[in-house]
């Protein structure tokens, strides 16, 4: 696997600081299990950020904080891994922790697949599968749209993502991708916003898209 589109440093470096909401640090996470290039960038921030901390100054803290903290954390609970579905074997491992929707057309040659995925900033996560030669409609978007690619492939004004690509586009970007010949494209995607089609035939399939 050749995975040329990477996220970015800033992007890798909120990841190792776990400052991204789950949303987007779940398809930061799906793009690292299969860029050991990323994983290796990932453990670099991870040292610095450890060398700054201890750097620091030891604060002080009142007396009986600890338990005062435990005890509102409550009692533990335990955590059983969602079991995983034969027809997921082929799908990236941190999705393995997510009871996924089933598949729904939302519109031809594309179908989508919730992933439920809590996220206080209105982040949404979802797989999206393309039937090869599907031509998506022109659009932008009012937030962010982060997408790793799993298989098959997608172009686009920006370049070619294939499996293991991240595809980090934001408010600015303006696109139509259109999925390569031969396999299915399917990617996770984390949403910010919403997605506004462009072009007439766009404002005519506006009312339609249910992402």
């Amino acid at each position: 696997m050749t995975i040329t589109h990477h996220p970015s440093d800033a992007t890798l470096a909120a990841f190792a600081s776990g400052t991204l909401d789950e949303a987007r640090a779940l398809v930061v996470a799906t793009h690292l299990s299969l860029c050991a290039e990323c994983r290796k960038a990932v453990r670099a921030f991870e040292h610095v950020g450890g060398a700054l901390l201890d750097d620091l100054q030891p604060a002080e803290i009142s007396a009986g904080a600890l338990e005062r903290a435990m005890a509102q954390l409550g009692a533990p609970e335990a955590i059983s891994p969602v079991p995983r579905d034969q027809r997921l074997k082929n799908l990236p491992a941190p999705l393995s922790q997510y009871e996924l929707g089933s598949w729904r057309w939302i519109g031809r040659g594309v179908q989508y697949r919730s992933v439920p995925v809590s996220s206080a900033e209105g982040g949404r996560v979802f797989m999206l599968k393309a039937a090869p030669g599907t031509r998506l409609p022109r659009h932008r978007h009012t937030g962010t749209e982060w997408t790793c690619v799993f298989d098959g492939a997608f172009q686009h004004d920006f370049g070619r993502y294939g499996p293991g690509d991240f595809d980090e586009a934001d408010e600015t970007m303006e696109h139509n991708p259109v999925v390569e010949d031969g396999v299915p494209c399917i990617c996770l995607v984390a949403l910010k916003g919403s997605i506004e089609l462009q072009g007439w035939m766009g404002r005519l399939l506006q009312p339609l898209i249910r992402i």
